[in-house]
């Protein structure tokens, strides 16, 4: 059965590592696996470790930037061992693997992993809802990345066995699908726009964190399509208001 969870791989480095995400995939039941930017793929050693997940390897998609490797997901969830600012809601990988499968009920999910060297960067956080969090020995939480994917794959495999072991609960009322990272990204800009019309600035000695504040706010939210609608038509209004009251001040002279 094919479950809507995708595992992105960002700048993977090591071609053994894709091999072994593969196989990793296949064990637990998934099916996608998505590259950006390999270093080196295809490549024998990924074929190698796939050992019996060849198929998996074959449909493995390689996009050359993270957005469309994100195209028509909601829920995106990014792996990390660092510390990052405390506006990032963080699961572990139990929580986040119930979330995820939760989630691709209504729209696609992504799980992104960074390169093995610097792992993800602040800008391929961006679209994150969440970080995932894999408890490790605090003295070496450092994780192979196949070891991390394989991890995530597994607690999603057991969410899934948990809820069909569980008798079927009352049909609970569905969620509207989350806003794909194309919307949000467009909401953003939006905002951003109207921010400059009304003279709305960042009033801080840095002048730089106001969107990346926002930002993690909506992220936070996990806005649907509907919400977003809604706040874009809010921020339409604005501008239609503030053209109207700019051209209802406006001398007209006869001559």
């Amino acid at each position: 059965m094919s479950f809507a969870i995708r595992f992105v791989l960002i700048e993977t480095s090591h071609p053994g590592n894709i091999g072994a995400a593969a196989r990793a995939l296949k064990n637990m039941a998934l099916e996608q696996l998505v590259l950006v930017r390999p270093v080196h793929f295809p490549h024998p050693e990924a074929s190698a470790r796939a050992s019996g997940a060849e198929d998996l390897l074959a449909r493995t998609r390689v996009e050359s930037d993270l957005a469309p490797a994100l195209r028509d997901c909601g829920l995106v969830l990014a792996s990390t061992s660092r510390e990052r600012d405390q506006y990032f809601r963080v699961l572990d990988a139990r929580a986040a693997a119930a979330h995820a499968l939760a989630a691709a009920e209504q729209a696609p999910v992504a799980v992104l992993f960074g390169s093995e060297r610097t792992g993800l960067t602040n800008s391929e956080l961006e679209s994150a809802h969440a970080l995932v969090r894999i408890p490790a020995n605090p003295l070496y939480p450092a994780l192979n990345l196949a070891m991390a994917v394989q991890i995530m794959a597994y607690e999603l495999l057991q969410a899934r066995l948990e809820r069909a072991a569980r008798s079927a609960p009352a049909a609970a009322p569905k969620r509207a699908p989350l806003a794909t990272a194309e919307q949000m990204e467009q909401l953003y800009a939006h905002l951003a726009v109207v921010l400059e019309q009304i003279d709305f600035r960042d009033r801080t000695p840095q002048g730089t964190h106001l969107m990346q504040r926002l930002r993690r706010l909506f992220q936070r939210a996990e806005p649907d399509a509907n919400e977003v609608n809604i706040l874009r038509g809010i921020l339409t209004a604005v501008q239609q208001r503030r053209r109207h009251a700019g051209s209802a001040g406006t001398v007209v002279r006869e001559t």
